[in-house]
């Protein structure tokens, strides 16, 4: 197999499975308040809750995929997946009611493995000292999507709430065919392992996995920090709203900007900084950045600032990144997909915490009965999350078994 190859399917497969993912983002304020008949207050509550609703059948679903994965193959796993999260957008796109939504959500999360069995699939075909860069090279591949995708669904959120969700189906139906025939198999009978159901749950993926030295600190971390870096996702459109009362147009803008600047910083500026300082140095640099952009979006109070501030957030993604690579480099081969599988767990952990904590906090501080009108209260929380990850992560010891 030509790796250049694969891992040219592989970037172009997650380009358009997250322009799927960024063409609803801008709409989805205008459709809850339209199917809901609330405010943006309520609309941020009703969306943290559907957001936990996908997160939660992703926590029970994604170490089962990752176990399938690495017992059946990366291909089939993926393809479901895609063809399924067609599906998903559909549903969603002709939803009437906001329970509809959440019944397209609940099946959208069974099946999100897209993401988990890509990083997979690039850690079969990638040597050990370049998989954290190799890991950023997906980073870039859906921040270049997140690029496209808001600003094409900030267009047509123009024209109708639900245009960017049959747009997201088609996407996902035409990656489903893309993949189906130029996309090859990664699992052989070398790096294959049976398939055992007790370690196909988050629970038994954790504790076999925690066994190995230095994973377990670094899982918890990781979590710590998911759930700090997705108020970004959680609460942005609610807030950029009320903050500045910005349209779905300039939402998608502001996540196309994101998105183009993390492409360049997981494509090409996170490879530069791993080389010359390594993964640890890389993760403590991230953490710090982010700490100063929470606070400073936090008091913001001209939407310019904004603009200036998102390059700025988008080099601290690369934490995730390195995270993820010091701990693939621990794992063995045979047991990737199962590794990946777990992170999506803990993502999805991080999703279910992360929207209600955010949501509630915004709803809490924006709405009318509050004492202290104060919109960037969620970006305080995360800033005294990621302080603690930072703690964690410079404390002495490679494992924390508890």
């Amino acid at each position: 197999m030509n790796i250049n190859s694969a891992k040219t399917f592989l970037i172009i497969t997650v380009i358009i499975d997250s322009m799927g993912i960024g063409l609803i983002g801008p709409v989805m304020p205008a459709l809850l308040k339209e199917l809901g008949n609330v405010d943006v207050s309520a609309a941020a509550i009703w969306g943290g809750l559907l957001a936990t609703s996908f997160a939660f059948m992703q926590f029970c679903f994604g170490p089962l995929l990752g176990n399938l994965s690495d017992s059946y193959g990366r291909r089939p796993i993926l393809l479901i997946s895609l063809f399924v999260m067609a599906i998903d957008y559909v549903i969603m796109g002709y939803a009437a009611s906001i329970w509809i939504l959440f019944v397209g959500r609940l099946i959208g999360g069974m099946t999100a493995a897209t993401h988990s069995t890509a990083m997979a699939y690039m850690a079969d075909i990638s040597k050990n000292e370049e998989k954290s860069q190799n890991f950023g090279l997906i980073g870039a591949a859906f921040g270049i999507g997140f690029v496209l995708g808001p600003l094409l669904g900030g267009i047509l959120g123009e024209f109708s709430s639900r245009a960017p969700f049959y747009a997201a189906a088609l996407l996902a139906f035409s990656n489903f065919c893309l993949g189906y025939f130029v996309l090859p198999e990664t699992v052989n009978e070398k790096n294959k392992r049976p398939f055992k159901l007790l370690r196909a749950n988050p629970l038994g993926a954790l504790k076999h996995l925690s066994k190995i030295v230095g994973v377990s600190r670094l899982l918890f971390i990781l979590f710590i920090y998911d759930i700090a870096f997705y108020v970004y996702p959680a609460i942005w459109a609610y807030w950029s709203e009320e903050r500045f009362g910005w349209l779905p147009i300039q939402i998608g803008y502001s996540f196309a900007a994101f998105g183009f600047c993390m492409a360049i910083t997981q494509g090409y500026l996170m490879r530069k900084i791993i080389k010359y300082v390594g993964e640890r140095k890389t993760v403590v640099f991230a953490l710090y950045l982010n700490m100063i952009c929470f606070f400073l979006i936090a008091f913001v109070s001209q939407p310019w600032m904004i603009w200036l501030l998102i390059p700025i957030i988008s080099l601290g993604v690369i934490a995730g990144p390195a995270l993820q690579g010091l701990m693939s480099q621990a794992v063995p081969d045979d047991q990737q997909g199962e590794l990946q599988g777990l992170l999506t767990s803990i993502a999805a952990i991080g999703m279910i915490v992360s929207p209600l904590l955010m949501t509630s906090t915004f709803g809490f501080f924006t709405g009318d009965q509050t004492v202290l009108y104060f919109p960037g209260s969620p970006f305080i929380i995360s800033l005294i999350l990621i302080g603690f990850c930072i703690l964690l992560f410079l404390k002495k010891g490679n494992n924390m078994r508890d």
